[in-house]
């Protein structure tokens, strides 16, 4: 995602990732019963460095004390130290070589391109905020080591300065608190709260900011206390929402313009208070920090819930490798090296399949959660991260193969590798999974959970069901980008399309009669000027990245298809007066470009702060070039369209909030590869009886250890932390 706050400024405390793979996992209750029976992990050893791991402990101090040092004359200020005037680092994580650069690696065992890092820096202590990027390096840092703005892979004009136009949370934060103990007679009428009781204005769910005519407005509304230890603060508005006029950093020159209550707006707060003094006046209600917003456990027990329930276990070794020092991975004829980082999460290298690479780079490039807009209510806004990551192999509950006929019967099974990453995202959790499957497909998978961001009911059917006394569940689409930059048997590669169409025919056997049917229709995506592609109706029509250079035996064209495995999403919104021109990857389905080293991600970590003028602007990746026989990207979106409804409180689930595609092999192999398996089974009944064929697969002979479906709970740690919002930009905003 580019993990970063969409649609506010990005003030985040400084980061620094580990590696990739944790060596720490949650101990078993009880010990393992030998060695024969180990549940030991396989180890591997990777063909070649791992050129996109994260910057090492020594790599992460060397660079900071060089940003720090006089003779960059940042004048920093540690980031626990630093407040909104203060010049401060934002991040520090590895800078991702361009491919360019990586390619000639690839088939060499030694040697590296140059390494550098990517660090954001936040100069608070001028009048006029910006963020901004620099390259550091070669590392490790010598006195040859050079820090220079970065502004390689920006669309955005200029030296790489980005106006922040609200980077003063604390005072943000007492101006609030002044217009709570200013209101305090108006909310005591309304809910008989005040700041005393934990009422608040929660800086975290403004609106996003406007500037018109040099004035940076910012709505915002009031929120009940949270008072139980649940996350409950996004289903607590209470229906009042003031606009402020926050331009400048002088606080006392900031103020409060409107108010806005039940539909109608008032131009200041002794407008409101006349109308609430009227004898007639009826508050709206109120939603409170109750038993219904809490995740524990109520409602009536289920018949027999209380006895365990069927689960995955390992009855052995693990059947897949890692080599953890470069956090390389293989299993049955896949590779592949992971990465984290804090904007993107988790990325997947040189993937290969038997022993040749179908994509250079895999990864999620954003996640924008868009709200229906009415200046009144909250539009929450896009990401940072909170990492658990983990790998597993899964029976998918159905075989990937089955026939019966003539006394014969063969099943295969159907054993996925996962690797998967959470990410808590302030309110939101979002999963994501990698699955690779026998026949040589990958699907990409993204669920979301955790508490919605609501809107208080009052009369807004148009936007939400009403899901509680005072609630309504605020209409949103979820759009998740991913890249996928494929390599089918070299980097030179075309985008087909097969259309599915109806069509009339006469044919020389038919008698002169028509004949009602359908054909096949083959073209190629010529240029990116037919880059943008939204998904036909009916399925009726498929997309392939193939190698028009090298046929199959059959004189097709080899590749790999990417075809929905369940619903997906752009945005509804047309031309969002939002996100402007920050957004453009999220206006289709699906988009192939022409790859370029400058061209990484489709959207920039600080869209958000100039979104007219964004530091990336999608749109300015498609430029007429050929696509025809050349290195091409595939961006596609997943998402969903969310009403939330009765059934998302207290969170909405991960069963329903799901999307996925699925990248598999078109004419790329001369069959079944799943067939190659030995997890199969030819079943022959002759006169009654069963001749069983199996090939070769060891039957499971270990006792199966039931310490693993009891896990230490008092080991885990939430990892990783990202700020989602801007506010006090130096604190995590989970644990």
């Amino acid at each position: 995602m580019r993990f970063t706050n969409f649609f506010v400024s990005a003030s985040l405390g400084h980061l620094a990732l580990g590696a990739a793979f944790s060596t720490g996992r949650l101990e078993s209750r009880k010990q393992d019963p030998g060695p024969a029976c180990s549940l030991g992990q396989t180890g591997a050893g990777a063909p070649h460095k791992n050129f996109w791991g994260s910057l090492t402990t020594q790599e992460t101090k060397d660079v900071l004390a060089l940003l720090h040092s006089n003779a960059t004359g940042f004048n920093l200020t540690a980031a626990e130290d630093a407040g909104s005037r203060d010049n401060r680092i934002m991040s520090v994580e590895l800078m991702m070589p361009n491919k360019t650069d990586v390619l000639p690696f690839l088939s060499n065992s030694t040697g590296t391109p140059e390494r550098y890092a990517l660090a954001a820096i936040m100069f608070g202590a001028v009048e006029s905020a910006y963020v901004q990027e620099f390259k550091v390096g070669p590392l490790p840092i010598t006195n040859a080591s050079y820090v220079m703005p970065y502004t390689y892979t920006n669309t955005r004009a200029g030296d790489g300065k980005i106006p922040i136009v609200n980077p003063d949370a604390e005072d943000y934060g007492n101006f609030n608190l002044e217009i709570m103990k200013g209101a305090e007679d108006v909310t005591k009428r309304l809910w008989n709260l005040s700041v005393e009781d934990g009422l608040q204005i929660p800086l975290a769910f403004a609106a996003p900011l406007t500037v018109t005519d040099d004035k940076v407005i910012m709505w915002q509304g009031f929120n009940a206390p949270v008072t139980s230890i649940y996350d409950t603060i996004s289903l607590l508005p209470l229906g009042l929402y003031l606009r402020t006029d926050i331009t400048g950093r002088d606080p006392s020159k900031w103020k409060v313009t409107g108010w806005v209550y039940n539909n109608e707006f008032y131009k200041d707060l002794d407008e409101f208070r006349k109308v609430i003094a009227e004898p007639d006046f009826k508050p709206l209600g109120a939603n409170l920090d109750q038993p219904w917003a809490h995740t524990n456990k109520h409602g009536d027990t289920l018949p027999l819930d209380d006895e365990a329930p069927p689960a995955s276990v390992q009855s052995g070794k693990e059947r897949f490798a890692v080599d953890e020092e470069e956090s390389y991975v293989t299993w049955m004829d896949f590779s592949f090296y992971v990465s984290i980082t804090r904007d993107n999460g988790l990325r997947l290298y040189d993937i290969r399949y038997k022993d040749k690479r179908i994509m250079y780079e895999l990864g999620l490039d954003e996640a924008i959660a868009h709200y229906a807009l009415q200046a009144r209510q909250h539009i929450p806004r896009k990401t940072a991260s909170l990492t658990e990551q983990g790998m597993f192999e899964i029976d998918k509950g159905f075989p990937i193969q089955r026939h019966s006929w003539a006394g014969h019967t063969t099943v295969t099974k159907n054993i996925a590798f996962n690797i998967r990453a959470i990410y808590t995202i302030g309110n939101y959790d979002y999963m994501t999974t990698y699955q690779f499957h026998l026949d040589g497909s990958i699907e990409v998978d993204v669920r979301a959970s955790g508490y919605i961001s609501s809107a208080f009911y009052a009369e807004n059917e148009d936007y939400g069901f009403k899901i509680h006394d005072s609630l309504s569940g605020s209409l949103h689409d979820h759009v998740i980008t991913f890249k996928a930059d494929f390599d089918i048997l070299g980097e030179k590669n075309s985008l087909q399309k097969v259309t599915i169409e109806p069509t009339v025919e006469k044919y020389k056997w038919s008698d002169g009669q028509t004949r009602n049917t359908m054909k096949a229709v083959k073209s190629f995506i010529e240029n990116e000027d037919d880059g943008k592609i939204n998904w036909s109706p009916n399925g009726g029509a498929m997309y392939a990245v193939v190698n028009k250079d090298e046929k199959n035996p059959y004189g097709e064209n080899p590749g790999y298809r990417i075809v929905p495995a369940s619903g997906v999403a752009y945005l509804t919104v047309q031309d969002s007066s939002v996100t402007k021109n920050a957004a453009h990857h999220t206006t289709h389905h699906l988009y192939v470009t022409r790859q370029k080293d400058n061209e990484t991600y489709a959207v920039g970590a600080y869209n958000s702060l100039t979104p007219e003028d964004p530091q990336v602007d999608f749109d300015k990746y498609f430029n007429s070039e050929s696509l025809d026989q050349e290195d091409i990207v595939v961006w596609f979106n997943l998402g969903m369209h969310h009403m939330p409804h009765t059934g998302d409180l207290p969170n909405t689930v991960f069963s329903t909030a799901h999307s996925a595609m699925l990248i598999e092999p078109l004419n790329y192999l001369l069959g079944d590869p799943s067939q190659a398996s030995s997890q199969q089974v030819l079943i022959k009944t002759t006169d009654g009886k069963p001749e069983i064929t199996r090939y070769g697969a060891k039957e499971a002979t270990c006792p199966v250890d039931l310490a693993q479906l009891n896990p230490d709970l008092s080991s885990y740690s939430n990892s990783v932390s990202v700020l989602k919002y801007p506010f006090d930009g130096s604190k995590p905003d989970r644990a």
